[in-house]
């Protein structure tokens, strides 16, 4: 099948309702905000939800229609083989091939996350039995031609802290509450944040990144939210608004990438305004 044919962009609009969407465990897991205050949801975040979708995705296939369509990085808690490493999955998959001139090829043909997004192979193989230095490993790099940037939210976020308790104890006899029973639990109150990504067709000749590739991400992105909930982010309090796919009619594009983000204008409500731009039509799609 033919890498992707036509450079696209894309934005995914969405509402955070009295959730943390995205929290910072270097400051008590408070959801992340910028130096102006604007709400943060990062990179990682964003396609590890795209990854848990692709997993679903691949689980819903048919044995026949799987091929190619596995996922490599996955979450502990949507695991679908027994490895307990990503070392131990490339090696289940790679075998002897895991360092060689093969790599690469090998990895992009069996993880559908790995031709969007890239992945680096690096795996140290430790000393020898005498202590002596052994093979110094494997470093392979993969460059996906998808990109996401963080989501930002149109206006500066108000976070809403709360103190919570256990109401029983967390070890002991029971007879009274340890003196760690006390947290903190913080929310986003109300904002909307928009995320903007590419997809480049000279990256994905590299990594064999097809159209129908470009397509499982694209519907993948109005259910990005779905079985996600969590006591952060509870059901219904993430909501996908819109998603704006512009595909242009060449490999190169028809305007660069900041040019078509720029065209999009989103208000503090969710709704939006698009910039018309000569010969690049926008396809909206709703969330579910």
């Amino acid at each position: 099948m033919l890498a992707l044919q036509n450079k696209i962009d894309f934005a995914v609009i969405f509402r955070v309702t009295n959730a943390n969407p995205n929290g910072d465990p270097l400051n008590g897991n408070r959801p992340r905000t910028d130096y102006s205050g604007l709400g943060e949801v990062t990179d990682v975040c964003i396609k590890r939800k795209i990854r848990d979708r692709m997993v679903e995705r691949y689980m819903a296939l048919e044995d026949d229609r799987r091929r190619g369509q596995a996922v490599f990085v996955q979450s502990d808690d949507r695991k679908v083989d027994d490895a307990k490493s990503l070392k131990a999955r490339a090696e289940t998959v790679l075998g002897k091939k895991l360092g060689s001139s093969e790599t690469a090829a090998i990895a992009c043909k069996e993880w559908i996350d790995v031709r969007a997004f890239g992945q680096l192979f690096a795996y140290a193989k430790g000393k020898k039995n005498n202590g002596e230095q052994g093979d110094p490993g494997v470093s392979i790099g993969i460059r996906g031609p998808v990109t996401v940037q963080s989501a930002f939210s149109i206006e500066p976020v108000s976070i809403t802290s709360t103190q919570i308790t256990k109401s029983v104890s967390g070890e002991g006899e029971g007879v009274k509450r340890s003196s760690d029973t006390m947290g903190m639990k913080h929310r986003v109150d109300r904002g909307v944040y928009v995320c903007f990504g590419s997809m480049n067709p000279q990256l994905a000749e590299r990594t064999g990144f097809t159209d129908e590739d470009a397509e499982t991400i694209k519907t993948i992105f109005p259910r990005l939210f779905e079985n996600d909930a969590s006591s952060a982010r509870p059901e219904g309090s993430m909501e996908l608004l819109n998603v704006i796919w512009w595909k242009h009619d060449s490999k190169v594009g028809k305007y660069s990438s900041a040019k078509v983000h720029g065209s999009l204008t989103v208000r503090p409500d969710g709704t939006f305004d698009l910039k018309n731009l000569d010969g690049l039509e926008a396809e909206i799609k709703d969330g579910f």
